[in-house]
């Protein structure tokens, strides 16, 4: 009934959404995306009181496979979603976000691209002093502040020996560097046991006293980042439900409010939400075979590992789930398969809190008497 290229530009906007009106009383928008380049025409849907409905990529591209012909343009990817929209009555719809959510959302997309900035300079880092220095890669590690001043002044096996370890000690702890004694007597043993110099290696000592101050740009980016975090996380009215849970800190909890939306009435289910995370199986049940689960496709990563992460730390310093942990593996659970199934246990009651406004308590365990 309409098919047009349309700019992402108010005006442009307004003019569609006027047109698209005057086809029906009953219209229904989907899309593909729910940020990003999307936000401008999904908050003008919103504030005019549209239904918006979201489609995955992926299951636009495996219904595009049911069309005529191999090619892929704006128009038939548009009109998949309609074809899509119109049968089907799955698919989530778009709510009005929180302003804290939105918030955590930015917050925590920039902290996993500086996490992600850090890891590939660390590992460049490493790569260049391996090629001169492989005994002090090994020793030192480089994730930490004190290697990393360290590098920031000497890099090679001779500016070592030249220092000695009093001066080395005593320059380390005029740059606050805790266990200055330690970390000189670390990185004069790794000098002590290499003798040969390296081909490049006064140019690879210029990289490596380059890399190491991008690292801790980097460290200072997200400790600020961190503080911003909380900050924020602190002003949402599931804070203390969320943070009880045990294995959820604050950047983790943030995590979770930015990839759920912080409200679980959407997923109506606890299992769906499990779902949505990647910890609950998924069946395959071919002709008269029952019973037989497998591992999802389709999840939010981050998601996953919010719930990941979180029962590895609660399996340290939670009794009730070192205990469930400990069951499934005397069950023959291999490792991975017992800390999924206590991620699908914690996510139960993960989605049961914030809907009933309390907090975690641990729940003593029964004593029964002979």
């Amino acid at each position: 009934m309409l098919s047009r290229r349309v700019a992402n530009d108010e005006s442009e906007l307004l003019q569609l959404l006027a047109d698209v009106l005057t086809l029906g009383d009953e219209v229904t928008w989907s899309i593909d995306l729910t940020d990003g380049g999307a936000a401008l025409a999904i908050t003008i849907l919103f504030n005019h009181g549209q239904p918006v409905h979201y489609i995955s990529g992926r299951a636009i591209h495996r219904a595009s496979e049911g069309c005529r012909g191999e090619g892929k343009t704006d128009a038939k990817d548009a009109a998949v979603i309609a074809g899509q929209a119109r049968i089907r009555h799955d698919l989530r719809p778009l709510r009005t976000g929180d302003e804290a959510v939105t918030d955590l959302e930015i917050l925590t997309g920039r902290r996993a691209d500086l996490v992600a900035d850090r890891t590939r300079t660390v590992n460049r880092l490493r790569a260049r002093l391996t090629g001169v220095f492989p005994g002090l890669e090994r020793a030192l590690d480089l994730t930490g502040t004190g290697p990393l001043v360290l590098l920031t002044g000497y890099q090679t096996l001779a500016s070592l020996r030249r220092t000695g370890k009093k001066r080395l000690e005593t320059w380390l702890r005029n740059r606050k560097v805790l266990r200055a004694d330690r970390l000189a007597e670390t990185a004069l043993e790794a000098a002590g046991r290499q003798h040969t110099s390296l081909p490049g290696e006064k140019m690879i000592a210029q990289m490596v006293h380059t890399l190491a101050r991008e690292v801790m740009v980097l460290n200072q980016q997200v400790a600020e980042l961190d503080k911003a975090i909380e900050a924020r996380f602190r002003e949402h009215r599931d804070f203390e439900v969320i943070i009880s849970m045990p294995g959820l800190g604050v950047i983790l909890g943030a995590e979770f409010l930015a990839a759920t939306g912080g409200d679980m009435s959407l997923f109506g289910t606890s299992d769906r939400l499990a779902g949505f995370g990647g910890v609950a199986p998924v069946p395959r049940d071919p002709g008269k075979i029952s019973g037989n689960l497998r591992r999802p496709r389709r999840y939010n990563r981050r998601l996953q590992r919010v719930f990941c992460i979180s029962a590895l730390f609660s399996i340290r310093h939670c009794e009730d789930s070192r205990r469930f942990y400990e069951r499934k593996r005397a069950e023959g659970k291999r490792h991975i398969q017992a800390v999924l199934a206590l991620a699908h246990r914690r996510v139960n009651v993960l989605w049961a809190l914030p809907r009933d406004g309390r907090t975690y308590e641990a729940v003593p365990p029964t004593v029964i008497a002979a």
